[in-house]
């Protein structure tokens, strides 16, 4: 029986809006300034993406990115992207691209009769074992699993509450070094039935927040809003 429900988005940034402002055009969302580095909004609340602020520059590559559609690479680039491996190049549908703050993203291009209004399309994350971590969130989410044996990748389809086609768990050789830059946010009923389920507990609501802070069995931080987190203002963040 699924425990959690997928709840919105998170970006860390070093600051200032031209990330936000990046993401926004990428993803087909509306940016929303805020005095610090702003938010992102669209059609229904699970659309929304923080921009969080934190200390910390990126130091390694992204454990967790975006996949985006798009009507081309070039127009990612005139946003403010940077090509690092093209498609073509590679021989794959994809090319992989750094948001302006050197955050590794790929962009799969569509045509036009084929490119919807929101363009994310995808999470990714790189992973130990991407079976069973997959399997963990599958059971959490109540969503359908699939997976490729021989390419390591394992996929989560039909995710409650997620406006994006799924989650891609895939095999990677380096082992998890540092907080991942992007994270989601889910809803529960009870923070428990995530401790119960196999989550370990990094931060209880307290003077500052109002949610709990958790980390997958592989490490990967999350945030879960039960009702009264999420009965809190909007100026929130996960």
């Amino acid at each position: 029986m699924a425990i959690a429900r997928y709840k919105d988005l998170c970006i860390d940034t070093t600051g200032g809006e031209a990330l936000g402002g990046f993401w926004a055009g990428a993803l087909g969302l509306s940016f929303e300034a805020d005095g610090e580095a702003g938010v992102l909004a669209g059609e229904t609340p699970e659309h929304k993406v923080w921009m969080n602020v934190v200390p910390e520059a990126k130091t390694v590559k992204h454990r967790v990115h975006i996949d985006v559609h798009a009507g081309s690479v070039d127009e990612l680039v005139e946003l403010g992207a940077e090509v690092r491996e093209p498609a073509a190049e590679y021989d794959r549908p994809w090319t992989v691209l750094v948001d302006p703050e050197g955050g590794e993203f790929c962009a799969f291009v569509r045509e036009p009769d084929k490119l919807p209004a929101y363009r994310l399309y995808e999470l990714v994350v790189d992973s130990a074992e991407p079976r069973e971590i997959a399997q963990w969130w599958a059971d959490v989410f109540g969503a359908e699993l699939g997976g490729d044996e021989g390419k390591g990748w394992w996929w989560l389809e039909n995710i409650p509450g997620a406006p994006f086609e799924g989650m891609t768990f895939v095999s990677v050789p380096e082992p998890r070094t540092v907080k991942n830059r992007i994270h989601w946010d889910v809803t529960v009923t009870l923070a428990d039935d995530l401790v119960n389920a196999g989550a370990r507990l990094l931060r209880e609501p307290d003077d500052e927040i109002s949610w709990h802070v958790f980390a997958d069995p592989e490490g990967n931080e999350f945030c879960a809003f039960t009702p009264a987190a999420d009965a809190e203002p909007e100026t929130e963040r996960g």
